[in-house]
């Protein structure tokens, strides 16, 4: 089945490559993403700070008790807590398996950090507040299903917690924290997440879309339906499918930007994802999904860095 369908993701890959790109995110369906530019490496002249923020939540995979957790918060040169007329877009990143809150920042010696200040400096993308969260609680336990029971329900840690902690201190577009204000500032919020956090990235679009209109989910696929070496990819995208035509996406608005990499470990259920996504041009145009490759990338920060890059420009145009 999915031979058939590598061919057609191949089809459909040539041709979008020659074919003019979409009027919103100008670039084609698919395609080989850029390397980040060397001088995008050197520190910034202005650089931004990175701070954590404790909050208030529950133990949503475990007994559902209080608890607190903790997130790192990036913030762009020039933010002023004292200004309350300057708005600002967001977007929420997640780990890998064993990973921690905060990695995105420190990870290869801070180098996503040092990308974001030159994307900013240099006008490639807006502004922007990004938070590096976690699915763990603290104590937790690392093995492979204990995480992956942690990050089946890190939604609800999202939607009561984390999004109202960080909107309600930070100023972004959501006028306050009720369910209402963060739904309507949904075009100004996306969502990111590599490996575990790529699976988890998937899992708040078929839980967030009223919050989140833009993803970024980097090598993985959605376990919505399924898990590791089950992954009942045309049942997800099923279902996805169905959540864009019930809750009228089309019109209201969603992008993914799905990558990974050509040397990846586990690039085979972000090839079957793709290839299952783009078998449905009607519901899936390049206006709402694009899945492009890093050659020769890893399943490393190296190509994290990268996916970020070549994303976040049509995430958050200046």
């Amino acid at each position: 089945m999915y031979m058939k369908r590598g061919l057609l993701f191949l089809m459909i890959s040539l041709f979008t490559l020659l074919s003019s790109a979409s009027a919103e995110n100008s670039i084609p369906q698919t395609g080989w993403t850029k390397v980040v530019p060397a001088e995008y490496t050197v520190a910034s002249t202005h650089p931004g700070t990175v701070e954590q923020i404790v909050y208030d939540t529950k133990d949503y995979a475990g007994d559902g008790s209080a608890i607190q957790k903790a997130a790192y918060v990036y913030l762009p040169y020039g933010y002023d807590a004292n200004d309350t007329e300057t708005r600002y877009d967001i977007i929420y990143l997640m780990h890998g398996w064993r990973g921690a809150a905060g990695e995105y920042f420190y990870m290869n010696n801070g180098a996503i950090k040092t990308m974001l200040d030159q994307m900013i400096e240099r006008g490639d993308i807006k502004p922007v507040i990004a938070v590096s969260a976690t699915f763990y609680t603290e104590g937790s336990s690392r093995d492979f299903s204990a995480s992956i029971d942690q990050f089946r329900q890190f939604h609800l840690d999202f939607e009561n917690a984390l999004m109202p902690a960080v909107e309600g201190k930070y100023h972004t577009y959501a006028k306050s924290v009720s369910p209402e204000d963060l739904m309507a500032s949904r075009d100004h919020r996306a969502f990111g997440g590599f490996s575990l956090g790529s699976v988890t990235t998937w899992l708040q679009f078929c839980h967030d879309t009223d919050y989140i209109r833009y993803f970024l989910p980097m090598s993985g696929s959605s376990w919505y339906y399924g898990t590791y070496g089950d992954f009942q990819i045309e049942r997800n995208v099923d279902f996805i499918e169905q959540l864009v035509r019930e809750n009228n996406l089309d019109e209201r608005g969603y992008f993914i930007y799905h990558a990974v990499g050509t040397n990846d470990a586990v690039k085979s259920q972000s090839l079957m994802m793709a290839d299952e996504m783009l078998s449905r041009p009607d519901t899936f145009t390049p206006d709402h999904y694009v899945f492009y490759q890093k050659d020769g990338g890893y399943h490393d920060f190296d190509a994290v860095q990268e996916y970020m890059y070549n994303a976040l420009p049509l995430f958050f145009r200046q």
